[in-house]
């Protein structure tokens, strides 16, 4: 099968809100800790090796990457990797500077179409899982989990991984977040899960090209 995110390339680099790129197309936002495994999920999900670039320092990554999938001449939408959060090292200012930038693109960005959201299957909805589901909440728009690593977990543990997490979501929901809340587990190094979560990013890359083109 081939999906749109095969074709994927760099676009842009931006570390400051006034330099977001003029695009209408929909994008969708990736956003986890430090060390979660975002970019080589990123790099799997396109079916490219060093599409987005891991740094060999966690929490070193300070700009939003934009990725274009889809016809070069005409893209489908973005891809929008976020820094990485969470790290301790990271200098008290560069911590401010990266928290004030996600949540106003996050809170802002209206061609944003949803955020993927990695956590550690093994550590889910920390802390500062949680502060970044609330910071997209005012939007209403869907967040979809892929609990990463899962490869590092026995089935059972895999299970209760999952049940933890949708748990959790669950009170989100409860508590009145009118966006989709749902998550999957997912393994860059066996595959696991890779076709659900095409299924998700391109419905979401189908959906907003047909809204933006009625609105």
């Amino acid at each position: 099968m081939a999906f749109l995110l095969h074709q994927a390339r760099f676009h842009t680099t931006v570390n400051h809100l006034r330099d977001l790129p003029a695009t209408v197309q929909p994008e969708i936002a990736f956003a986890g800790r430090s060390n979660a495994g975002k970019s080589t999920a990123i790099n799997l999900l396109c079916n490219q090796k060093r599409l987005a670039f891991a740094s060999k320092t966690p929490g070193r990554t300070q700009h939003i990457n934009y990725f274009s999938v889809g016809p070069e001449r005409e893209p489908a939408g973005y891809l929008v990797d976020l820094p990485g959060y969470g790290y301790a090292e990271v200098p008290g200012a560069a911590k401010a500077h990266w928290e004030a930038l996600l949540a106003s693109y996050l809170q802002s960005r209206a061609q944003l179409r949803g955020m993927i959201l990695m956590m550690d299957s093994r550590r889910p909805l920390t802390d500062l899982d949680r502060r970044m589901i609330e910071w997209f909440a005012p939007t209403g728009k869907p967040i979809h989990t892929l609990l990463t690593k899962c490869d590092k977990l026995t089935r059972q543990e895999c299970v209760n991984a999952l049940r933890a997490t949708e748990k959790g979501l669950a009170e989100y929901r409860a508590a009145g977040y009118a966006g989709e809340l749902t998550a999957q587990l997912f393994s860059a190094l066996k595959r696991v899960g890779l076709d659900e979560a095409h299924a998700r990013i391109e419905g979401w890359l189908a959906a907003g090209t047909s809204q933006g083109s009625s609105d």
